[in-house]
């Protein structure tokens, strides 16, 4: 584990409702290099701690210099109880779990848009006829097992995160189909979230939804198996997809007026990535730019999915350096 600067020896992690993702970072430059990137199911543990001694095993190291973690939910006093999982984490927790002399947490959204700018082509698919640019703000969401969102503010080359839990806004409909199935959500849930429906629960959720809304029968399926079948052809499964890629192009446009996200949207998480193809194809861009009086403003602003699965990593990773954690201080 040579090369690494006078940071000292970092761990970066991303943990979700579903995975936890570890890695080494070293600095090559002015940007973090991510080193042994590891990703383990959360269900395989019975606590956070436990995961992040195994990765420290794997690597055989003993008392690393610090650790930054990006966690899904939010963060209060150096603590959190996962939105999504029976897991809590805490900075002291952490930091004796592996020894570290320093040990942060940092929402997952805001690793995520502390790496957006940082970004590369290769790392991006492009949705809608606009390019990135490195002026305005950015707005970062997107579908995994819960649905996150973050802001990035730029001025004057000083980039600030901002954090939000956007995903728990409200649910608003566009047409009337969304609107019985925002009626349905409400009779099982009571309040309809974002969230209930742009993520992996809630896509299930949507599949029967649809069905009952058009009168037909459903087998119950899981979010991957839905995306399997929509992917290959299944009519009914597509049906879902295509629903949800529109109610996620409404979100993201929502979001980036709220935000003024001018320089450009990213949507991040597991989901979009498998799906991009029909993400392409169907009512995402549209439906992102449908905003009535306001619909020239999101017209023109660009629209990504994020390819990279490392990329809260980076966030994190970035978090340990200097300018990193004066922004999130």
């Amino acid at each position: 584990m040579s090369g690494l600067n006078s940071i000292g020896l970092g761990l970066v992690g991303d943990i979700g409702g579903t995975n936890a993702r570890f890695a080494l970072v070293d600095f090559d430059g002015a940007d973090p290099r991510l080193i042994e990137p590891t990703s383990y199911k959360g269900e395989d543990y019975d606590q956070a701690e436990d995961a992040v001694e195994a990765y420290l095993a794997k690597m055989g190291l003993k008392h690393p210099d610090q650790a930054v973690v990006a966690v899904a939910g939010p963060i209060e006093h150096g603590a959190v109880h996962f939105t999504n999982s029976d897991w809590k984490l805490s900075e002291d927790g952490l930091r004796r779990a592996g020894g570290f002399r320093t040990a942060k947490l940092i929402n997952d959204f805001t690793a995520q848009a502390l790496a957006a700018p940082r970004l590369t082509p290769k790392d991006l698919r492009q949705i809608g006829p606009h390019q990135t640019s490195g002026e305005g703000d950015l707005a970062i969401l997107g579908p995994g097992t819960g649905f996150g969102a973050a802001g990035m503010v730029r001025r004057h080359g000083v980039e600030t995160p901002l954090t939000t839990e956007g995903g728990h806004i409200a649910f608003a409909p566009f047409d009337e189909v969304e609107i019985e199935i925002l009626r349905i959500l409400m009779k099982r849930f009571g309040r309809c979230s974002i969230e209930r429906i742009l993520s992996g629960p809630g896509m299930e959720d949507l599949h029967m939804a649809l069905a009952e809304v058009e009168g037909r029968k459903a087998d119950e399926l899981t979010a991957k198996q839905i995306t399997e079948h929509g992917l290959t052809g299944d009519e009914c499964c597509k049906v879902t997809i295509d629903r949800f890629c529109a109610i996620l192009g409404s979100a993201a446009g929502d979001l980036a007026l709220a935000l003024g996200a001018r320089g450009g949207v990213f949507i991040a998480g597991g989901i979009a990535p498998r799906i991009i193809d029909l993400l392409e194809k169907g009512q995402f861009r549209e439906r992102f730019e449908s905003k009535g009086r306001l619909s020239d403003y999101t017209r023109a602003i660009p629209t990504h999915v994020v390819m990279n699965p490392h990329t809260a990593l980076i966030g994190a990773a970035v978090a340990m350096t200097p300018d990193g954690r004066a922004a999130i201080s």
